[in-house]
């Protein structure tokens, strides 16, 4: 009996275990389509366009970050705004741009988006920029004149890549409006938003299994640097609730300095929260990865009440 009650946790711990890596591989496979979207090269001009639904779900803040992003690797980005439905949309694009010291195209008077895009992309050929974005209107499977919109836009742009924004709050109600997309347009990659707290991050599979197309980054705040490319296996750690020790090491070699970093993972490894190991904390994340990383340590045993009072932002 004593055996008995010894071996049966043990084979249920392996069963689980066994379970969680098969859905762990199968989860992989479903979000990694089996090919790479195009990627940009320095020198030679690519356009990209986004696309997305209609709504606060951060596309044209994604845009910004796009480029940012890729001006911080040594391209050069302009943004075009070809969003002439959503109010504000001109505004917000334009003050982002500036925020990132990126060029940007635009018209108040203009009411053609085909016009814009194509002046816009034009204007920043011959000024030789190599990445030309372009932000269009947000709409709805239901908007067959915004769909036809989206496709005059691309027919005259001749974009080298169209990506996909879905917000990864809205669940599974991604696959109806992904799948429209993308038998109107030839989507080539998806960017998932809003992956800081408790999205449903389960509406990325859909979105990716609709679309046959990589997700290539995912946004996971509002600012700038709160964005970061996509890598599949941390991602699914994440999404089921598994610890994601690889990303937490890249996170620390990426925004701790070289000959701070054993320190502070000796520090955390022991839960030993100095003052100097908070300030170095506090200004090596951001308040996002600072919740992420309170979660991420409370899996490794450290008391989530602990580090719930110390890095709440």
């Amino acid at each position: 009996m004593v055996v008995v009650n010894l071996v049966i946790p043990l084979l249920a711990k392996w069963c689980s275990a066994i379970i969680i890596a098969a859905i762990f591989s199968e989860v992989c496979k479903m979000l990694d389509p089996g090919k790479p979207s195009f990627t940009p090269k320095k020198g030679k001009t690519s356009v990209v366009m986004f696309v997305g639904l209609q709504g606060m779900f951060g596309k044209t803040t994604t845009c910004t970050n796009y480029g940012y992003y890729h001006k911080k690797k040594g391209w050069k980005p302009a943004l075009v705004c070809a969003d002439i439905f959503r109010a504000g949309a001109f505004d917000q694009l334009k003050q982002n741009a500036s925020k990132a010291k990126n060029p940007f195209y635009g018209s108040y008077m203009e009411s053609d988006p085909v016009k814009i895009a194509v002046e816009g992309v034009e204007r920043f050929k011959k000024e030789n920029y190599d990445l030309i974005i372009v932000n269009t209107s947000g709409r709805h499977k239901q908007e067959a004149a915004l769909f036809e919109e989206m496709c005059q836009v691309s027919e005259a742009t001749k974009p080298d890549l169209v990506i996909f924004v879905m917000d990864s709050s809205i669940g599974q109600a991604a696959l109806d409006q992904a799948q429209a997309f993308k038998q109107s347009i030839a989507v080539g990659a998806v960017i998932v938003t809003k992956m800081d707290g408790h999205a449903k991050r389960g509406g990325a599979l859909s979105a990716v299994a609709a679309t046959k197309s990589p997700i290539i980054f995912i946004g996971t705040g509002e600012h700038m640097d709160e964005f970061e490319v996509f890598d599949v296996k941390p991602f699914v750690s994440r999404l089921l609730g598994m610890v994601d020790w690889s990303g937490f090491m890249d996170k620390i070699h990426e925004v701790v300095p070289m000959d701070q970093q054993a320190e502070l993972l000796q520090k955390l490894s022991e839960g030993s929260f100095t003052p100097r190991i908070m300030d170095m904390l506090k200004r090596s994340f951001t308040p996002s990865e600072l919740v992420w990383l309170r979660e991420l340590l409370s899996d490794f045993g450290i008391p989530a009440i602990v580090l719930a009072l110390k890095l709440h932002p």
